[in-house]
């Protein structure tokens, strides 16, 4: 009866899960499983999903920029996990877990939602005897009903033995406890509040308990564990949920391969357990990367001296020499996956306006134009000058000399040499007589199958509908253009999702309204124009059917230098919610709404984002996001919302927050590409702090060609 009742409410949410990591982890994971052997030990993932023995934390940390997925059960209890290393010694989690027959807050299986923070605040080193020591906060964020801080040590002894001890506090401080040094009260978990919200007050607090154990790995892939926790189970014995009749634990692992690993736990006392993990890392693409085909080599000019009649200019004055060679340079680009929107070509100089639709690093894209420029061009062009634009929106010029180009390719410093040599600027807006003749208006369309899922349903775990998606462009000029998609549904079950009560007008809990359309929807109808304005501005304006809930009229402003890594930008929508059957028609409610914007690309590929305004329910606040953007096109981040709204007006969660990643195409199939998955994962969605969801906001499109961008991926413009 339990183990059903864990397949039907638990393991569901765990299917998306496997199947993700598993897709992300197979082509690199199959070489393993037939023989090879992993790269060395590593730290394993205990019950919680964080590095650590079995259910008690170690202070050893993932590699840098690790993902890894954990699926655990015992007695009961079932976690999902999902950890990122976000620095060498920073790391997160989000959870999802379930508690069969706890009879908690009303729900006979009660399903929790819960953030962890760690951070190694010291690092083992070779030849000295000082450990690892690290500091987390479980659930910090979270209903509280997991929630606990420790401080632990681990100490490595050679490549096989492992020793941790530590120090809990809350859940882990639960068991054969002592006074805390710190305070001796700490103020319990209330079922059924509305959680959410930073427990300060709770934090190293309360009673404290010691933890520790050993961890053994006499082979690459064997692993012997054993532990003496410090958590009492408190709440799940006291409801019967199972027995803990001894504080030891211990389990046998096998590394199965790089990516996965496999637990097996007799845990205590009474209960057997297992752990399943993957772990997959944005650097460490599930197919290596190809760059076939391989350019040719720079064109190199003929000799002045020896051939000046090939160097003259007389060749501008020839009326069919623009046609020409601007029909040579579309065909030659348009293989290397690059469409040429404009070009000017004069005796000296020449520029090229392109939108990049193959390559992940905007660097590689610039090099295979350069080439071309090279190869078609007349020798007594000098200066080449490479516009990038997306969908009509000039970005920014790249300035190179051809014969830079010609000097420098086979030399062995030649990514840095021609990176000191190149200059940036902003793009100025495109003429209307150096468009290719006969390019607009352009129109595009696709049909594809798409899925949509919501999590976290006490009732439904995962709600999930599948169907086709219709979407089509019509672009009049560079950077105008009429948008839009239908959808038809063909199976599902969003149509169960929730619909929560709020004290805020429903701008985001009447989702589940909008779910229960069985014929074609009319998913989004726009018409947009975007634009440089000069002086490092760019802006936009969109009006029409915006999103799935909103239609309205939204207009932005950008400031963003191509050389600087603060960018400051300014919003205003006025937004009509839409009716449920996502017709043409509106219901009664309207707001205006919009934000000021700050961005800021700091190192190591980290960006911070502050938005502060008014959102869709009236209510004024900020929100803050923090993205890790590596070179390959992977991102991972996390946000949260504060506003005016009180944490009882808001109600479950007590205030937005989410984690959201998006992994191209390319890192799974080792070809270039610009194709993305990904999603954005809340706790639970409310009424609070909820923004509108502008299609083509222009940070993201801009910021692809400036400066940092192209540094983090320079050592691919001569691939």
């Amino acid at each position: 009866m339990r183990a059903g009742s864990f397949i039907r409410g638990h393991l569901s949410s765990a299917i998306a899960a496997v199947a993700f990591a598993l897709f992300a982890t197979g082509a690199s994971a199959q070489a393993d499983i037939f023989g090879n052997q992993p790269a060395g030990p590593r730290p394993t993932l205990n019950f919680y999903g964080t590095a650590g023995l079995i259910d008690m934390p170690s202070a050893e940390v993932m590699p840098d920029g690790e993902f890894s997925t954990t699926l655990s059960y015992f007695g009961g209890v079932g976690r999902n996990t999902l950890s990122f290393q976000i620095t060498p010694r920073l790391s997160g989690s989000f959870r999802y877990s379930v508690t069969l027959d706890a009879n908690l807050a009303g729900f006979v299986d009660y399903y929790d939602r819960s953030f962890d923070l760690r951070y190694q605040v010291l690092r083992q080193r070779e030849g000295s005897w000082l450990p690892s020591v690290s500091i987390g906060l479980q659930d910090f964020v979270g209903t509280g009903i997991y929630a606990g801080e420790y401080i632990v040590a681990s100490r490595s002894f050679g490549d096989t033995l492992t020793v941790t001890g530590g120090v809990g506090w809350g859940r882990l401080g639960s068991y054969n406890s002592f006074a805390s040094p710190f305070s001796a009260t700490r103020p319990s978990f209330v079922a059924g509040s509305t959680g959410g919200q930073f427990s300060v007050d709770q934090w190293f607090r309360g009673p404290a308990a010691f933890f520790g154990g050993v961890e053994w790995q006499p082979t690459d892939r064997l692993g012997v564990v054993v532990e003496y926790s410090s958590d009492a189970y408190t709440t799940e014995t006291g409801q019967g949920v199972f027995q803990r009749e001894s504080p030891l634990n211990f389990g046998v692992t096998y590394q199965v391969n790089r990516s996965t690993r496999l637990g097996a736990y007799y845990m205590y006392g009474s209960e057997v357990g297992v752990n399943l993990a993957f772990s997959f890392n944005p650097n460490r693409p599930a197919v290596p990367m190809t760059h076939r085909p391989v350019p040719p080599p720079i064109a190199i000019r003929p000799d002045r001296e020896t051939s000046p009649d090939l160097w003259t200019t007389s060749w501008v004055e020839d009326p069919r020499s623009r046609p020409g060679l601007g029909g040579r340079l579309a065909e030659a680009l348009d293989g290397e996956g690059l469409d040429l929107i404009a070009f000017n070509l004069q005796p000296h100089d020449a520029e090229i306006r392109i939108e990049n639709t193959r390559y992940t690093a905007i660097a590689q894209a610039l090099g295979r134009a350069a080439r071309i420029m090279a190869e078609i061009l007349p020798p007594s062009v000098e200066a080449f000058q490479i516009t990038l634009m997306d969908d009509g929106l000039a970005i920014s010029t790249l300035h190179v000399r051809r014969s830079d180009l010609e000097a420098l390719e086979q030399q062995p410093n030649a990514v840095e040499a021609l990176h000191t040599l190149v200059g940036l600027t902003a793009a100025t807006p495109t003429r209307e007589d150096d468009l290719v003749e006969g390019l607009y208006p352009r129109f595009d369309w696709s049909l594809r199958p798409y899925t949509r899922a919501s999590y976290f349903d006490p009732d439904n775990p995962i709600l999930m509908n599948a169907g086709l998606r219709l979407r089509g462009s019509y672009e009049f000029r560079p950077g105008w253009r009429l948008d839009g998609s239908l959808t038809y549904r063909l199976a599902g079950n969003l149509d169960l999702m929730r619909v929560s009560t709020s004290s805020l007008p429903a701008v985001r809990t009447s989702a589940g309204y909008y779910e229960r359309n069985d014929g074609v929807a009319l998913e989004r109808l726009t018409f947009s124009h975007a634009t440089s304005l000069g002086n490092d501005f760019y802006g936009r304006l969109t009006v029409g059917y915006l999103e799935r809930m909103y239609g309205g009229v939204s207009a932005e402003l950008l400031w963003h230098p191509v050389a600087n890594r603060l960018a400051l930008g300014a919003e205003v929508n006025y937004a009509m919610q839409r009716d449920y059957d996502m017709g043409f028609g509106f219901r009664d409610y309207s707001v205006v709404t919009g934000h000021l914007s700050a961005y800021y690309q700091l190192g190591d590929d980290y960006l911070v984002q502050v938005d502060a305004g008014r959102y869709l329910a009236g209510d004024w606040g900020a929100t803050l996001s923090i993205d890790r953007e590596f070179a390959n096109g992977w991102r991972v981040g996390a946000f949260m919302t504060l506003t005016d709204v009180s944490a009882t007006q808001f109600g479950e969660g007590s205030f937005d927050k989410g984690i959201r990643f998006s992994i191209p195409i390319s890192w799974f199939t080792g070809q270039p590409g610009r194709r993305s998955l990904g999603t954005t994962i809340r706790p639970i969605t409310r009424d609070g702090g909820a923004r509108l969801n502008v299609p083509d906001r222009l940070y993201q499109r801009v910021r692809e060609g400036h400066q940092d961008s192209l540094d983090d991926q320079w050592a691919r413009v001569w691939r």
